[in-house]
């Protein structure tokens, strides 16, 4: 239960940016046109289920439009409601500032448990609701380009992009309306595993600087690291899986709606997943031990926390017993404002969610931009390299034997350098870019300036800094 006096998700996002405009100077006024979310459209619609006329109330919120098109996902939730959409929103305009994508913030909600529905019917529900968002132009390649986001996939994409192009037939660009889609009709390959391969991705560049480490309490590399993970779904599993089966982490306790499970000794990420399609949560599962309040395990001893859920998950009621000395938050807002100053001043470090689960966003980017393009990324230059590197491996084995010498190159390094760059190789490679750019940049502000003596303010900094700049520039 959360603590009465913990603040709303919106309220925590104010709170937070409102901390660090109070160490910036900006111009006057400009700090409030980039805290307010400049429209949100709300719409009830009808659809014929079962006999009888079902109304759904969706929303669909523009934070800031410094840079366009706006961008953010569409999350299918009971929970969801015009102030989660709106924080949200404004998190999409500070996160796509943070890692250069360009675009503004924007993000949707329609209030659905999805489970309740056939395939069928929520595709007739999806297709209504991007009907009622297209027609005023909130789904559009130019101006609102929505992604999945909890209890979306790639199926509805691909419902709310084909709805778009029956709408608009003449629109070339049509298939860059929405971004998570599958390959098959116009995604881009890496785009299901993105936010959780850019959780993997934000730790391994926070564990090349010492400096940090040390800040966390921890030494050493990823390898051998405690790992507890709430929320096996898409993000929590693709991190959990990476973290172990490339970096040689240790995932000891995996929390779900229906409890937790927790093996000092590791988990199996794919067995558990799994058992986790099949029975539909953890309980029951035959290795470690269960208990049916999973959230208990959030204050497990270990090295890493990824909460990769719902917001409010650590909060007022149970910061002071959070025992990881690392927090990343794979979900968005994880950390409540009042919890975050608990784990502050007991010296854990928070690598925030703006930045943390930006992967989704980052390689959203990409897509938008192969749509545009029509072409897939390596289809122009990858058998170039490969006739390139061949060149010299070419070079190198005659020079050797016309020397008479025995020398070869190693088979395994000479299939790997002769291989050229496939789409997924590349959208990693600029995921990981990306993201060792982005944390130079709030690490550069974290360890440059006495005031700032976190992470998730020194990413506040930076974005809010280039969306400053981007309003300037427009005259304001």
């Amino acid at each position: 239960m959360i603590n009465r006096k913990e603040p709303s998700f919106r309220e925590s996002v104010d709170l937070m940016f409102n901390r660090a405009v109070a160490l910036m100077d900006l111009a006057p006024g400009l700090e409030e046109k980039i805290r307010v979310c400049n429209a949100t459209y709300t719409v009830r619609f009808g659809v014929r289920l079962r006999g009888e006329v079902k109304t759904f109330t969706g929303y669909r919120s523009v934070h800031s439009e410094h840079m366009e098109p706006v961008k953010g996902g569409i999350r299918y939730s009971l929970g969801v409601n015009q102030d989660e959409v709106e924080a949200l929103a404004a998190l999409m305009t500070y996160k796509c500032s943070l890692v250069e994508a360009p675009f503004g913030g924007s993000k949707g909600g329609l209030c659905i448990d999805p489970r309740e529905y056939e395939e069928h019917e929520l595709e007739r529900i999806t297709r209504r609701f991007t009907y009622e968002l297209a027609k005023r132009d909130l789904i559009h390649p130019s101006q609102n380009v929505p992604a999945p986001d909890m209890g979306t996939g790639e199926r509805e994409m691909a419902w709310m992009a084909d709805q778009y192009a029956r709408m608009n037939t003449t629109d070339i660009n049509a298939k860059a309306c929405v971004t998570g889609k599958p390959l098959n009709a116009g995604g881009i390959a890496g785009r299901v595993e993105a936010t959780g391969r850019g959780v993997q991705y934000a730790l391994q560049e926070f564990f090349r600087h010492p400096e940090d480490i040390a800040k966390a309490g921890l030494s050493g590399t990823l390898e051998g690291k405690r790992v507890v993970v709430q929320g096996l779904g898409n993000v929590g599993y693709h991190a959990a899986k990476f973290l172990t089966q490339e970096d040689g982490a240790k995932v000891i306790a995996v929390i779900e709606r229906d409890g937790g499970i927790l093996d000092e000794n590791g988990l199996d990420i794919d067995d558990l997943q799994a058992w986790i399609a099949k029975h539909g949560g953890v309980d029951g599962y035959p290795s470690g031990k269960y208990i049916k309040d999973g959230s208990k395990y959030l204050e497990a001893d270990c090295d890493i926390l990824i909460p990769a859920a719902l917001e409010g998950t650590i909060n007022l009621d149970n910061a002071d017993r959070i025992q990881a000395p690392l927090i990343i938050e794979a979900a968005n807002g994880p950390v409540t404002a009042g919890a975050d100053e608990i784990l502050r001043k007991k010296g854990c470090v928070i690598i925030p969610d703006m930045y943390a689960n930006a992967g989704g966003v980052t390689v959203s980017y990409f897509e938008w931009v192969k749509n545009l393009s029509h072409i897939r990324f390596g289809r122009m230059q990858r058998r170039q390299e490969e006739s390139r590197h061949q060149l010299v491996v070419d070079q190198l084995e005659g020079l050797s034997s016309s020397m008479g010498d025995a020398w070869s190159l190693d088979p395994e390094f000479k299939e790997k350098y002769l291989r050229g760059a496939d789409e997924l190789q590349l959208v990693r490679s600029g995921l990981d870019d990306t993201m060792r750019v982005a944390y130079q940049s709030m690490r550069e502000v974290w360890h440059s300036r006495d005031d700032v003596t976190d992470l998730r303010t020194a990413a506040y900094l930076v974005s809010i800094g280039k969306v400053a700049a981007s309003y300037q520039a427009k005259g304001l």
